[in-house]
């Protein structure tokens, strides 16, 4: 668990919270993270009829991508991650089905945005690389090793409610093409208010974390394989977003 700031951190941060709004999570910074996903500043924000899920690091957001392994199976995907309170069924998953979480995610090896041209080469299923946005559920598995973390699976032979930009991949992931942009020490995605069922508040916290497929290619598909900051130290998840009246 990361220590309390001392009144020194404070001082030291106090124009970079200035000038990125207050609220939110600070951290501090540790040699022991890549920069590019050691996390100083989880927040989320409104900003016209969008909410923007925002972390800054201490280096340069994005600019660390999985090297390609040329396969799916085994393939790795690197990901800024905001775990929330908010129900899987906001965002057209089954209700109850456990931890939403929004993430910034980069894996070359495959391609779950099939709706999406991202790099604009007309082709949609070679861009996987490129930073896209995912809505996933995470859930336990011990399985999975140190994180115990995966995505959900959806066992074969079940139908359980998904969203309409569900990417076909048999697990809880959707693939909605969120506006994003991963510049500077920041990485962002803006939500659509009306997308996520106008909520009045919520809670929420940061993680930076790579995942991995299954070699197998089975039950679990895809694990939390490195967790590499969290923004609360214990993703307890004590930020607060709420509608200002």
């Amino acid at each position: 668990m990361k220590a309390p700031f001392t009144f020194a951190l404070i001082a030291l941060l106090a124009s970079q919270a200035w000038a990125h709004g207050p609220g939110g999570i600070h951290s501090e910074k540790t040699s022991k993270v890549d920069a590019a996903f050691d996390l100083v500043h989880t927040r989320v924000f409104k900003d016209g009829s969008d909410l923007v899920f925002e972390q800054l690091v201490d280096g340069k957001a994005g600019s660390r991508m999985p090297s390609a392994k040329g396969s799916f199976a085994a393939a790795e995907v690197y990901s800024y991650v905001w775990p929330t309170s908010l129900d899987a069924g906001s965002v057209g998953f089954e209700q109850g089905s456990d931890i939403l979480a929004l993430a910034l995610t980069s894996h070359p090896d495959f391609d779950d945005t099939p709706q999406l041209d991202e790099n604009r080469d007309g082709k949609q299923d070679n861009d996987g690389g490129l930073w896209h946005s995912h809505w996933v559920v995470l859930t336990k598995d011990a399985s999975c090793g140190p994180s115990g973390l995966k995505v959900r699976d959806i066992p074969e032979g079940t139908k359980p409610k998904l969203p309409a930009t569900w990417p076909g991949a048999p697990i809880y992931i959707d693939s909605p093409g969120y506006d994003l942009s991963a510049q500077g020490d920041a990485a962002r995605i803006r939500v659509p208010l009306a997308a996520v069922g106008f909520p009045q508040s919520f809670n929420y916290d940061g993680v930076t974390a790579a995942l991995q497929v299954n070699a197998d290619l089975h039950n679990p598909l895809l694990c939390v394989s490195s967790v590499w900051d969290v923004a609360s130290g214990d993703l307890s998840l004590p930020a607060t977003w709420k509608e200002e009246k």
